[in-house]
């Protein structure tokens, strides 16, 4: 019956398993900074690399548009109605609520209809080019974890380019260009990103697949950040090791996906046809009505929480760094160079915590053997660390630490870590000396009696 019920079990488990298996959760490890394990001797911290949850971004952001008059409404404006060029009655006014377009209204929950979009003037300054830069601004650095997704409420624009910059907007690189004619726009063959391999992953390409006219079920551009991963991941992004040690070992990759700042350049709206129709010019304009960003703070695998406050967002650093990004060692946790966490070995990776200077603790304590689980943070000289501190190693036997450098031990007991008795330093400890009475225990069996001690009495 067992048996039976065993491998009924383990079937099902086979097959819900094989159905989620093409849906990967893609970032859904390093949610754990450190935790706390047992060895013989007692508990210490087990550091981990770790990262903040991809969220959608959007909700941070803080949008500039330039020109920053080019909004509709003021004064306010007609215009012409989507799919219908001669259809002529629609109003823009920015005084009336529920006539205007504002800039947030891209941001906005899209679950109702009509659809609330931000809405440029019109082209009635034709032959004037009709351009527009909008640009999402962070203040903090950001890994993007998914594809960026711009919905037109007008016709997808005939001409595009979409740019990131990594320095809060002082510079900026081309992220991908989108035109119905590349070669005739940006003197560019066109391409698609499953023209693209490995090798030639960071190519910036153009596009002429997401710019046609007045078409209503064709309103959406993409940036294809998953595409892209796929290179390394597999279509279903089901490898994800080998991702990992890519964007780990190569800067320029791991780059590719960070950004400060993003700009949409509008350069040319949908005409739709060869010429444009100088009559009807309150038919050419620019209208979004979502723009999807999804991401996480960049914390260099040191932090699982970003915060967002006073209209700013930080890492709240782990492994002893600090700063915006965690990109820095502490204050007296500077005894080897800051280095960033490491995504490898799967699934835990590699914290690279900072350790504390020598100059911090003073002269450092003399002893010969090396302290438990002393791999796993990551010291290789343990003269270099904390005797004790909340976030290394706790003094044993009722000891408590003083100023992170020694601990001091109760009468009975001296060592690095009170961890033996004072009597047999002195070969005291037979069954006339008043310490000799201690019982000998492990440390293991000293634990579970603790455990025990503060447990509930069981009832049987």
């Amino acid at each position: 019956m067992y048996l039976s019920r065993f491998l009924s079990i383990h079937a099902l488990w086979v097959t819900v398993s094989s159905v989620m298996q093409p849906y990967p959760l893609v970032w859904g490890h390093y949610d754990v900074c450190k935790t706390q394990i047992y060895t013989e001797e007692g508990k210490v911290w087990d550091y981990m690399a770790c990262q903040p949850e991809s969220t959608d971004m959007t909700k941070y952001l803080k949008v500039k548009l330039d020109p920053p008059d080019i909004t509709c409404g003021d004064p306010p404006e007609t215009f012409c109605a989507m799919g219908n060029p001669y259809m002529c009655n629609n109003e823009c006014d920015a005084s009336t609520p529920e006539l205007a377009h504002p800039p947030e209204l891209m941001f906005d929950f899209e679950g109702r209809h009509p659809s609330t979009f931000w809405q440029s003037a019109t082209w009635k300054e034709y032959p004037k080019p009709l351009q527009v830069n909008i640009t999402l601004s962070w203040s903090k650095t950001i890994e993007l974890t998914d594809n960026i997704v711009i919905t037109f409420e007008s016709g997808r624009p005939d001409q595009m380019i979409l740019e990131k910059s990594l320095d809060y907007g002082r510079t900026w690189q081309p992220y991908q260009y989108y035109a119905t004619d590349c070669l005739d726009a940006f003197h560019m063959d066109p391409k698609s990103v499953k023209d693209l391999s490995q090798h030639t992953v960071l190519e910036i390409i153009c596009t002429e697949e997401y710019s046609t006219g007045y078409m209503t079920n064709s309103k959406i551009i993409h940036f294809e950040i998953k595409d892209r991963f796929a290179f390394f991941a597999g279509p279903w992004l089901r490898n994800m090791a080998s991702l990992y040690g890519q964007l780990d070992t190569t800067k320029k990759l791991r780059d590719f996906f960070t950004v400060t700042d993003l700009r949409i350049r509008l350069l040319r709206p949908a005409v739709g046809e060869i010429f444009v129709d100088e009559l009807h010019l309150a038919r050419y304009f620019y209208a979004i009505s979502d723009i999807k960003v999804h991401g996480r703070c960049k914390c260099n695998l040191h932090a699982t929480v970003c915060v967002y406050d006073n209209s700013k967002l930080t890492c709240e650093c782990e492994h002893n760094t600090t700063g915006p990004d965690c990109g820095k060692c502490k204050k007296n946790y500077q005894g080897r160079p800051w280095s960033p966490g490491s995504y490898l070995p799967i699934p835990k990776g590699t914290a690279n915590t900072c350790i504390p200077s020598i100059s911090s603790i003073g002269t450092p304590p003399k002893f010969n053997r090396i302290w438990p689980n002393i791999s796993s943070l990551e010291v290789s000289n343990p003269k270099q660390a904390n005797v004790c501190d909340n976030e290394l190693l706790h003094c044993q036997n009722g000891g408590t630490c003083h100023n992170n450098v020694r601990c001091l031990c109760p009468a009975a007991y001296t060592g690095i870590l009170c961890e033996k008795l004072r009597c047999e330093e002195a070969g005291s400890c037979g069954s006339d000396s008043g310490q000799g009475a201690a019982p000998r225990c492990s440390p293991a069996l000293l634990l579970l009696t603790a455990l025990l001690g503060t447990a509930s009495p069981l009832v049987f």
